[in-house]
């Protein structure tokens, strides 16, 4: 076969495959790709983890993992294991020859660009940023003199070198451009894949828990993990205040850390009777189809894929303005109120408000299709690609 006539290869790589919404965003990515005809590799630097079965069964799993990798001091730490997978990744560009690397989240990025580098096959690469440069350098676990300069010396340095920079919000690419020098033009905006279908689907399952199904009080949905960033402190509060003035339910989709705090915090406000907390939901969808609110309370985020979700299932949502993503996703407030960060009265405010009215099903779904995996896939064809996109492209209407 003529080289020019040949399927492209593209390869996507991910810090790992356990839970988390890049991993579920890339994997649908990668299947959007692969469902085009391109040959797509999903690269990793272990291949265990629960999104494991969610690989589509056309994209073919690449393990990177070397002997440093599972050292236990490595294996334990995200950051650590991305930044050493670039001799891994050089290997794999001098065998495979992909046509182009796509790569997500600022440490796994920087870990391509050295990548390329030691492999010296010019490889055409696409690096993502996933949520705000900022946040991540004010929240790196390194000494306080050394977190600012190192991260944002490395972007600085390094992602010049991209052949193309995606942000998946416009929040996320106007902090980037600050934190890493860039001119703004150069970082290129291409919002997060939605499997609307996936989530239609899903959404018609048995509902994970009996207060969807059992006709009693309101209930409101929130997902994520039990971490700072998701502030269910504030959103607790929040349903506290509410709650005194009306009947309601809260249930709280997600594991984590915080989890004996949280707990505490719904006794000490005297809620714990009407509020769950029954750990992650493998099947969120079928909760947000059937709750009356659906509430994002995060501090920050890069683009929030349980905002869009919501909506996908045509749900009333209430959300933070956080730094970034849901002022975008919600149109300034038209599919949804937006409310400031930490703030507990106008988040009670806005569910006390939301409750009382019932938006359009239709709409907001059709506003969810804004986000949907042809259009991403066909931005990060072009970007990929080149002139070579064009045959692979389906336009989303």
């Amino acid at each position: 076969m003529n080289t020019a006539a040949k399927v492209p290869r593209l390869a996507l790589l991910i810090s790992g495959l356990g839970l988390g919404g890049v991993q579920r965003t890339m994997l649908t990515l990668a299947g959007g790709l692969a469902d085009r005809g391109l040959v797509v590799d999903l690269l990793v630097p272990d291949d265990r983890g629960p999104f494991r079965r969610l690989i589509p069964a056309n994209v073919r799993l690449v393990n990177l993992s070397r002997w440093w990798l599972r050292v236990p001091v490595i294996r334990a730490r995200k950051r650590r294991k991305a930044l050493l997978m670039a001799p891994a990744i050089a290997d794999y560009l001098r065998r495979e020859r992909p046509d182009a690397l796509l790569s997500a989240s600022h440490y796994v990025n920087l870990a391509a660009l050295w990548g390329r580098e030691l492999a010296g096959t010019g490889t055409r690469l696409v690096i993502s940023q996933r949520t705000q440069l900022s946040v991540a350098i004010t929240n790196s676990k390194l000494p306080l003199l050394r977190r600012r300069p190192l991260l944002a010396w490395m972007t600085r340095r390094y992602y010049p070198r991209a052949d193309a920079i995606v942000a998946v919000s416009d929040g996320v690419a106007d902090d980037l451009a600050e934190v890493a020098h860039l001119p703004r033009p150069r970082v290129v905006t291409v919002y997060n894949p939605t499997d609307l279908a996936y989530i239609a689907t899903c959404a018609a399952k048995p509902a994970p828990h009996l207060w969807l199904e059992d006709g009693g009080a309101p209930v409101i949905v929130a997902v994520g993990r039990l971490a700072a960033q998701k502030d269910f402190t504030t959103l607790l509060r929040a349903f506290a205040q509410m709650k005194a003035t009306r009947p309601a339910r809260l249930l709280i989709l997600g594991e984590g850390r915080l989890r004996p705090q949280l707990e505490a915090l719904a006794r000490e406000l005297g809620i714990s009777d009407v509020v769950a907390l029954p750990g992650y939901a493998e099947n969120p969808f079928a909760a947000l189809a059937r709750a009356q609110l659906f509430v994002l309370s995060s501090r920050y985020e890069g683009l929030p894929g349980a905002l869009i979700q919501a909506l996908a299932c045509g749900c009333a949502v209430v959300s933070t303005d956080c730094p970034s993503g849901p002022l975008e996703i919600l149109d300034h407030g038209r599919y949804g109120r937006l409310v400031p960060v930490g703030d507990a009265d106008a988040l009670a405010a806005a569910m006390h408000a939301t409750l009382d009215e019932t938006p359009d099903p239709d709409r907001q779904q059709a506003r969810a299709a804004h986000f949907s995996v042809d259009r991403a896939v066909d931005a990060y064809l072009d970007l990929m690609l080149d002139e070579r996109a064009a045959a692979f492209k389906r336009t989303a209407a």
